[in-house]
């Protein structure tokens, strides 16, 4: 027999008795503990199962809760952003209107006493010849 065919018949022993000895070690079947373990295991994942879906259930109520909150935060961000607005909006209104009554008063003041004031200079230069020569240069004579 040359080597290759000492290797195959080794082979093909070594095949026989692994399929031969494997019924001999395995048993009929499934114990009676092999059972009750799977029993026991099958109890511990329905466990898990009710386990995880609290924590699912939590999850939910903590986003429903989490959104009311951001909900909450965007109606005061609107509301303060409305006084804001609104508070600048009288000031400069307010500032407008108090201050147009004074600005016409002073108008009307200021433009007779500017009037005053020429005819004044006007009088003088009709007797003082430096003041009829500036009255000139600035064409109010």
């Amino acid at each position: 027999m040359n080597p290759y065919q000492k290797n195959l018949v080794f082979f093909l022993v070594a095949i026989l008795v692994f399929f031969l000895s494997a019924p001999a070690t395995a048993s009929d079947g499934f114990t009676q503990n092999d059972r009750e373990l799977l029993i026991t295991l099958r109890v511990k994942v329905e466990e898990i199962d009710k386990r995880f879906e609290q924590i699912e259930k939590r999850f939910e109520q903590i986003d429903k809760r989490f959104d009311q909150m951001m909900t909450f935060l965007w109606m005061i961000v609107g509301i303060f952003t409305a006084i804001t607005a609104s508070t600048i909006g009288f000031a400069i209104w307010d500032r407008r209107s108090m201050i147009r009554p004074f600005e016409s008063k002073v108008k009307e003041l200021e433009e007779g006493k500017i009037d005053k004031v020429i005819s004044s200079l006007r009088t003088l230069a009709e007797t003082d010849a430096k003041v009829a020569e500036i009255l000139r240069r600035h064409n109010l004579l």
